[in-house]
């Protein structure tokens, strides 16, 4: 009898700086080219997006400074560079779109998310607008307001 493997499914890496620091005004969902070791590194959840970004040239978009960490069994007989710029697999008309935005609008674009889909890794990149510092304090206002409102509730409902 054969054992199967564990499917690796759902979110292996968040931005969570990127929801933090920026509006997100539209999302895109993005293949990305890969090496052996570091789907390996991924079905083990060893990635980070914290410090990444997308950069848009010669008409093709590439993931910059993504830190994928090689495991030491699987990069033994490769030189693994862990924040090697990756591409990023899209449509014509989305790159023209991101690249139209960035050039136009003055919007940014990065990657929000590393999951997987069926067997594949997909990054979902999206285009995005600076939060000012108030923003961000308004933001978190409001958070804590809710989280505030859901405890009066859950109290009230007790007694």
């Amino acid at each position: 009898m054969t054992k199967k493997k564990p499917k690796s499914t759902g979110t292996i890496a968040l931005n969570k700086k990127a929801r933090h620091d920026f509006h997100i005004n539209e999302r895109f969902e993005a293949g990305l080219v890969l090496q052996g070791w570091e789907v390996k590194s991924l079905r083990a959840g060893k990635a980070q997006l914290t410090e990444s970004y997308v950069l848009l040239k010669d008409g093709e978009a590439w993931l910059f400074g993504a830190h994928i960490t090689p495991l030491a069994t699987a990069s033994t007989h490769v030189d693994a560079d862990p924040t090697r710029s990756r591409k990023l697999l899209l449509h014509k008309k989305q790159i023209g779109k991101l690249f139209g935005a960035t050039q136009q609008k003055g919007q940014t674009c990065v990657p929000l998310a590393l999951y997987w889909k069926k067997n594949n890794v997909k990054c979902e990149i999206a285009l995005v607008t600076g939060k000012k510092q108030h923003d961000k304090r308004a933001t978190e206002k409001e958070r804590d307001w809710n989280r505030e409102k859901q405890r009066t509730l859950r109290h009230d409902v007790k007694h």
